[in-house]
């Protein structure tokens, strides 16, 4: 019998049944058929990766029902032609396909980016505020990949919507006519654009970085987390201070890691002029270096400032991080306060009055 006659008699038994049900069945039989062999070239792959290619290992395990699926639409597209469908069924069902597939493509490379930067964020560590160039690749994954993202969903939808022909005429007639309309859609937008521009710009010149200490709008803190669109300062007193990315680009803000997290702590004084500066000199040397803030590196006291009334002494004093800067400061304002008034009480800043006997001024003058 002839491959002719055999399809003549399937076609001659399954008469009775409804085009429907014959289009159901051979979808859910070529489904199944990508199912089994998607099973097995998992199991293949897995074989054929080494536990040393974790990346890989992961990446297959995250993509795992992705990858079900698009062979699942692949085998449904495949044996569209077949199914026993009039022309403008098997048009939508395509289209369906086409536009499910789209979206699968653009949510396997979000999933793939994410994993990836997730995988390279796990070499570095921005817990130590020592290590400036792990906080600066961590602020360039981290802002990148939220643009990548970004743009691939804007990309993902865009191609999805361009395969309905309204849409796509409508963009078109758009993008002719460029008037009230652009205008309106440029203004609509401008917001996501310009932080979007404004992260891309961040990530490349890296003003800030994560873990960097920071002083926005009079608020010193740390950056705690930069994301498409904004970014999270966290207070000193552990609130947060959400500021626009645009802000880092457009205003002056204090940025006391840039370079690295070495900082001078300064402790301001205000004492009498009878004050003997070196002594007190001689115990700030004695204080920073009993303290176990102190990085051994500056350590000095100036008189910076004096008025009709007292005089300013200005103590140096250095620490690794902010943080250290700051308690050392306080430990240093506070022991020396106390040496002054344990050692030199009279040194301490004081109101000057003259007593004068008026009945004397008054003979002086002749009244």
């Amino acid at each position: 019998m002839f491959p002719q006659d055999i399809l003549a008699e399937i076609d001659r038994l399954t008469a009775w049944v409804p085009d429907w049900l014959i289009a159901v069945l051979t979808f859910a039989a070529a489904a199944g058929l990508a199912l089994l062999l998607h099973g097995a070239a998992v199991r293949l792959a897995r074989r054929l990766v080494t536990p040393r290619h974790v990346f890989v290992q992961s990446l297959l395990s995250a993509t795992r029902s992705l990858s079900r699926v698009a062979l699942v639409l692949i085998a449904m597209a495949i044996v569209l032609p077949a199914v026993p469908l009039d022309k403008q069924a098997t048009s939508i069902v395509a289209h369906g396909l086409f536009v499910l597939f789209i979206v699968l493509l653009g949510w396997a490379s979000i999933t793939a980016l994410t994993l990836a930067t997730d995988f390279y964020l796990t070499r570095s560590r921005v817990e130590e505020q020592s290590n400036p160039l792990a906080r600066k690749h961590v602020t360039q994954v981290r802002v990148l990949r939220r643009v990548t993202v970004t743009l691939a969903i804007i990309v993902t939808v865009a191609a999805a919507l361009m395969t309905f022909d309204s849409v796509r005429q409508y963009g078109v007639s758009l993008i002719a006519s460029a008037g009230a309309a652009g205008i309106v859609v440029g203004l609509a937008i401008r917001p996501l654009l310009t932080n979007l521009f404004a992260g891309i710009q961040l990530a490349i010149t890296q003003p800030i970085r994560i873990g960097d200490a920071v002083i926005v709008e009079d608020e010193w803190g740390w950056v705690e987390e930069i994301t498409g669109t904004y970014v999270v300062i966290k207070i000193w007193d552990w609130r947060r201070l959400v500021v626009p990315l645009s802000y880092f680009l457009e205003k002056p803000f204090q940025n006391w890691t840039r370079q690295s997290t070495d900082l001078i702590g300064t402790v301001l004084l205000w004492v009498d002029y009878t004050v003997p500066v070196a002594p007190i000199r001689l115990q700030l040397e004695e204080i920073a270096r009993a303290s176990k803030l102190w990085d051994g590196q500056v350590v000095n006291l100036q008189v910076v400032d004096s008025n009709e009334r007292a005089v300013q002494l200005r103590a140096l004093v250095s620490a690794r991080t902010s943080p250290e800067a700051w308690d050392l400061r306080c430990e240093v304002r506070e022991k020396l306060i106390l040496f002054l008034q344990q050692e030199y009480p009279g040194a301490l800043p004081k109101q000057r009055a003259e007593l004068v006997d008026l009945a004397e001024r008054r003979a002086v003058a002749g009244l």
